[in-house]
């Protein structure tokens, strides 16, 4: 399969490819992969024209980008990748908190371990890992804004934050007319629709991207666990093999995979494809991040771009998939918009 048809992230002129080649398996071989699988992983995904490498400074605890920094230099491939990591976990010595969060000291210190894992002197996008509950977002705009402008990064976005943090930071970015984030990188799936209440309709406004991870979740939606009386088993069902341990085996999810498994047998296809196809279809959504342990699971997961899926197979796999109402979104219904403006329905621009 060769990915061909790429996207700008967001409002922003970086281009990538429709799948992003998620390495936090890299480095990792107790449940990741060997040295050699990683490597054979990363040059399947660039032969097959893939562009959009994610990591992270904590992955591995640096091994993996120091595998990526090896294979691009190696190959020469820094000009034609997106190179992201991400900060904001602990990197440092114990009890030094300064060697973690999202605050100016502890940016540049994890920016510099990763240029020198990564072997560039750029990082064309830079993650903020997740919202540490403490610095100011104008603080984490200014220094991040500073990188910009001194040419270590060319990008940057936010990972894992409240809606109204993203939504903060793009105001006053476009309000100053400096540089501001580009995309969110956030969990979604069949079987974790939260973002839509807030983020997505916030991300939609502000122009940012989003990069979800972990659309597999975690495996389940790839088939890879199976119900039975005493709880999930399946190929992997070790103490630490899956990153939510149980939390996904719950009685609603186990009706979204049954809901994912007939319409995978409609289209032919495995369940992974089918999974990845659907998140791919919803608004404002631009590279999902997948990652994979063995070469047929990027094979296998690239397909996905060949799948049509008919508007009743998205409508049967978004009815079993429904988030629950939740305040203040049951209010607007159509009932409403009529009491508003006294019998007539008005719909806004969209």
């Amino acid at each position: 399969m060769s990915l061909t048809a790429f996207g700008t992230l967001g409002r922003s002129g970086l281009i990538v490819s429709p799948i992003a080649l998620g390495t936090m398996t890299f480095g990792t071989p107790r449940w990741g992969s060997p040295d050699e699988v990683s490597e054979s992983i990363f040059h399947a995904y660039v032969e097959a024209g893939g562009n959009f490498i994610d990591t992270a400074d904590v992955y591995a605890k640096g091994r993996s980008e120091e595998l990526i920094g090896g294979y691009i230099a190696d190959h020469s491939l820094r000009d034609q990748l997106v190179l992201a990591t991400k900060f904001t976990f602990h990197g440092g010595e114990p009890g030094n908190p300064n060697a973690g969060g999202n605050g100016r000291k502890n940016i540049y210190r994890a920016l510099e371990g990763s240029l020198r894992r990564l072997r560039t002197d750029y990082i064309d996008l830079y993650w903020m890992h997740a919202w540490d509950m403490v610095t100011p977002v104008e603080e984490v705009l200014q220094s991040l804004g500073d990188l910009v402008r001194a040419g270590k990064i060319r990008y940057f976005g936010f990972s894992d934050m409240p809606a109204w943090y993203a939504t903060k930071a793009a105001t006053l970015a476009s309000a100053h007319s400096i540089p501001g984030p580009i995309a969110l990188q956030l969990e979604y799936s069949l079987v974790e629709r939260s973002i839509e209440r807030e983020h997505l309709p916030a991300a939609r406004d502000a122009g940012l991207g989003i990069c979800p991870w972990s659309p597999l979740a975690g495996g389940f939606l790839a088939g890879k666990y199976q119900q039975a009386d005493e709880g999930a088993t399946g190929q992997g069902r070790l103490i630490g093999s899956n990153p939510f341990g149980n939390q996904k085996f719950s009685d609603r999810n186990w009706r979204v995979l049954d809901a994912l498994r007939t319409v995978a047998a409609q289209v032919d296809r495995p369940l992974a494809q089918v999974a990845l196809a659907w998140v791919s279809a919803q608004p404002g959504i631009t590279s999902p991040i997948v990652g994979a342990s063995k070469l047929e699971q990027l094979h296998d997961n690239l397909s996905w771009l060949e799948i049509r899926l008919t508007p009743e197979q998205f409508q049967t796999l978004n009815d079993s998939s429904a988030l629950d109402p939740a305040f203040p979104y049951g209010i607007f219904t159509s009932e409403v918009n009529r009491i508003i403006f006294g019998g007539a329905i008005v719909q806004g621009w969209r």
